[in-house]
């Protein structure tokens, strides 16, 4: 499945539950990024939609991403942002917070197959057998919890072997380094 730039890439939920939409231009490894999620309303999580707008540096890490959560009874805004130090900046509901958050490059959305291509293409390890963890800032919906965490990358003949803080699984990829397939999240369409 070849893209050409801009484009609209849709994946969704195997339960059937979710689905993610986001429109991705590139730019070398730059992306500039607008999407939207949309979930029913399980066990784990009310019904809610996100919307989000992402840019990253010329290197493909996380420079800005815009946030905008809606759940029945209120909508709520989250902006992170990391400086030329590397230092994040949260500005959410709950005030302004800084933080290193170990040195992450890159954030992660629970519930988002976009969000995690960002590691995959910026160190391109779905070009070579390599493995690596890399730290992420890492944000749940629709709680807007924003955490430090790690997720492990091994590159194996079946796809990239990847450990989460929700998932221990094996990912297929396109060329570009997103996501078509992730047992137990959702699967390009």
């Amino acid at each position: 499945m070849s893209e050409s730039w801009p484009a609209i890439l849709t994946w969704r939920a195997h339960d059937g539950r979710r689905m993610e939409s986001v429109r991705v231009q590139l730019s070398g490894n730059r992306i500039k990024a607008s999407g939207r999620i949309v979930a029913g309303a399980s066990e784990a999580h009310p019904a809610f939609s996100a919307s989000y707008d992402l840019v990253t540096d010329d290197a493909g890490a996380t420079k800005r991403l815009s946030l905008s959560v809606t759940l029945a009874e209120r909508d709520r805004q989250l902006s992170i942002a990391r400086d030329e130090e590397n230092m994040w900046s949260i500005t959410g509901h709950e005030g302004l917070s800084r933080g290193a958050y170990d040195g992450a490059l890159d954030v992660d959305v629970v519930f988002s197959p976009f969000f995690n291509a960002l590691p995959i293409r910026r160190t391109g390890i779905y070009m070579r057998g390599e493995s690596l963890t890399v730290p992420v800032v890492y944000v749940t919906l629709p709680q807007f919890a924003v955490n430090p965490a790690s997720i492990s990358y091994s590159s194996a003949s079946d796809g990239i072997k990847l450990r989460s803080p929700v998932a221990d699984t094996t990912i297929t990829v396109d060329e570009n380094g997103f996501i078509l397939d992730y047992p137990g999240l959702a699967e390009r369409i």
